[in-house]
């Protein structure tokens, strides 16, 4: 798997990130973007192996665009300067758990869960949590998700969500904003032969957690 002229054009487009350079290396982001939609193919093949739950999917129903919403931002950097693909039952807009590729010089990592959950599916997953604690611990602090993930990323709140008991003794279980983990990989990690493998190694380590929310999500 050939990912160098991926690599070379983020790095490229992290330090020209605007509409004039973009538009003059149109042929180079094509291929970028073509080697890198190849590789989510590739990739969604080996992981419908480990969970078959995400359904038949291709890459161009899980990459997300490279251009940005700048209309709310203060950086009104018009360019993403990663390729991100999320591989979940539905695709990138699915509101059920999957896994999160994020291809970004100097930045990358592996992931997913739910990010961002809207209220009703953050609710549900938090109810199953409560309604099932024993076995979402065992789910978190097993031994191959902790080498990857020894915590779930993002912000917490600082009290007891509403409607659960603030004397739950798991209480902090319930705080997080979103159910989600990222395993951070260097710039090596892109370029070895066992690539498939090790993404594979990472997935298989999420699978369970995953299937723990997804399960809530369904409810």
């Amino acid at each position: 798997m050939d990912l160098k002229k991926v690599f070379d054009f983020l790095i490229a487009l992290k330090f020209n990130n605007n509409r004039v350079w973009f538009k003059g290396n149109q042929k180079d982001y094509k291929e970028a973007k073509t080697k890198f939609e190849h590789f989510i193919d590739l990739l969604i093949a080996g992981i419908s192996g480990v969970d078959s739950n995400i359904g038949v999917l291709s890459a161009k129903d899980c990459m997300f665009r490279i251009h940005r919403d700048v209309r709310f931002s203060k950086n009104k950097e018009p360019y993403k300067v990663n390729f991100g693909a999320s591989i979940a039952k539905g695709g990138r807009k699915s509101h059920f758990a999957g896994y999160y590729i994020h291809f970004e010089p100097d930045n990358s990592f592996i992931g997913g869960g739910i990010y961002q959950p809207d209220s009703k599916t953050l609710k549900l997953i938090r109810t199953s949590i409560f309604n099932n604690v024993d076995k979402y611990k065992s789910v978190i602090n097993d031994k191959h998700f902790k080498e990857f993930f020894p915590e779930i990323y993002g912000d917490k709140l600082k009290t007891a969500p509403r409607g659960f008991p603030k004397d739950f003794p798991d209480i902090d279980l319930l705080n997080n904003k979103h159910y989600a983990v990222i395993h951070p990989v260097d710039n090596s990690f892109w370029f070895r032969d066992d690539l498939i493998e090790n993404i594979l190694d990472i997935i298989k380590a999420q699978y369970k957690f995953n299937q723990f929310l997804n399960r809530a999500v369904i409810a």
